[in-house]
Order: C-alpha cells, then structure tokens, then sequence
C-alpha cells in the first residue's frame, strides 16, 4: 500500500471519529435542551414525590471522593449502599470495600442509631442520632426515597437547570441549608436527579469554602429484594 494511499485511509478514519465525537456533543446538547424545556424546581419536586410515593428500597453501588484542600488530598471509599422504607423513614446501609483491611466497613443508620464495624478489630461502634435523625437521614437518604417535603425542612431549594453525568442528562438541585444542625456540618449540597427515576445519580456537599464530598451512584436497582445481611452488622 503506498504511503499516499495510507495516508489518505488514515485521514479519512480521523475525520469520521471527529465526526461521530461532533455528533455525540450536538445530540446531547440537543437531549439537554429538549430535557430542560418547561422544567422547574416545582416539577423536578413533583418527579421526586412521585418516585418517593412508589419508594421501597434501592441497592446501588457508590463511590465517595472526600476532598482536602490545605493538603490537596482526595480519600477515595467504594461498595454498596441499601435504601429501605421503614414507615415514615429510610434505614440506610452501606458495604465500605477499602484496599486496605483497616478500611473495610459496614455502617448501618436504622431507627436513630448509627454502627459502624471495622473488619480489622471486630469492633462496632455505636452513637445514639435520635435527637437529629432528620438532619443525618436527610443528607444521608439525599435523593433516595425522601420527599420534597423532607428537603424544605432543612434547605433552601433552586434549580439550576440540566448538566450531563456520565454521559446522561440529569436535573441540577442546588440546596443551600436552613436548619443549623445542616448548616454546621454543610454549607451547601448539590444534587443530580435522574429525570426517569427521580432518584439522585450524583451529589456534592461543601463543607467549608473548599473542601467537599463527591457522592456518585451507579448500578442503581430500585424496589428489588435486598441482601439477607443488608442491614446486618458483620462480625468475625
């Protein structure tokens, strides 16, 4: 093959794949667009009421990015998270995979009462949240079952219109906090809303001017049967 033959078939591959990412860009800006078109906080509210009306659990895979600016650290935990209805509330639970034995978890939120077990010492920790579980299950169940009513409470609610995750359209919250118990844990949280589900895809709380918690959900599985030891504090 002569080098202006291949030259040639090289160009024309280049320029189809700039053609196919042009494309890609144009068709979601186009998704955004028609997405966004009559959207408001009452109608993104309205999504999330009716997803929590249908709510009974959610297993979903995370990933939390703890970032630190006075030393530009970010502290990357994954697993898997349970979401249950428990009558006027949600219990939440979490599988906390660390790379290394001292930071394997399992955390579990269930009437007030928040545990956590090492799988390095075997040892559960215990902290009684009665007095504040609104404020802990608000932020902890953010997006996930809640009902807008349970967000005016503690936030000042807008809507910032539609922003991509992971490559699909979602609607931007931006909630500013009202109740000082939030206030003095977070100065404010963002959160991206799946228009088909109505459940939160990704959130962000800023704690201070810089540092932040980066939440990001994926494999979400709704209203489906739960693990046995979802909700089961594990032990050696």
């Amino acid at each position: 093959m002569g080098a202006a033959l291949r030259a040639g078939l090289i160009g024309g591959i280049g320029k189809r794949m700039r053609m196919k990412k042009w494309m890609l860009a144009v068709s979601m800006t186009a998704l955004l667009a028609a997405s966004a078109f009559g959207q408001s906080k009452e109608s993104v509210l309205a999504l999330m009421d009716k997803a929590s009306a249908k709510f009974k659990s959610v297993q979903t895979d995370f990933e939390w990015d703890q970032y630190q600016a006075v030393v530009n650290e970010h502290d990357i935990q994954r697993g898997v998270m349970y979401f249950k209805r428990a009558g006027s509330n949600v219990d939440v639970a979490a599988d906390i995979d660390g790379l290394l034995p001292d930071r394997h978890k399992k955390l579990v939120f269930l009437g007030g009462d928040l545990k956590i077990y090492s799988f390095k010492t075997g040892q559960t920790t215990s902290q009684d949240t009665s007095k504040n579980r609104e404020e802990i299950e608000s932020f902890l169940a953010l997006g996930f079952g809640g009902s807008s009513r349970d967000l005016v409470k503690n936030f000042e609610i807008s809507y910032a219109g539609m922003e991509p995750v992971s490559g699909k359209a979602t609607y931007k919250l931006e909630l500013t906090p009202t109740s000082n118990r939030v206030k003095s844990m977070f100065n404010h949280i963002t959160l991206w809303i799946d228009p088909q589900t109505g459940m939160s895809m990704q959130q962000k709380a800023l704690e201070g001017l810089t540092d932040y918690r980066l939440a990001k959900y994926t494999k979400i599985l709704i209203n489906q049967r739960l693990p046995e030891n979802a909700f089961k504090l594990k032990a050696k």
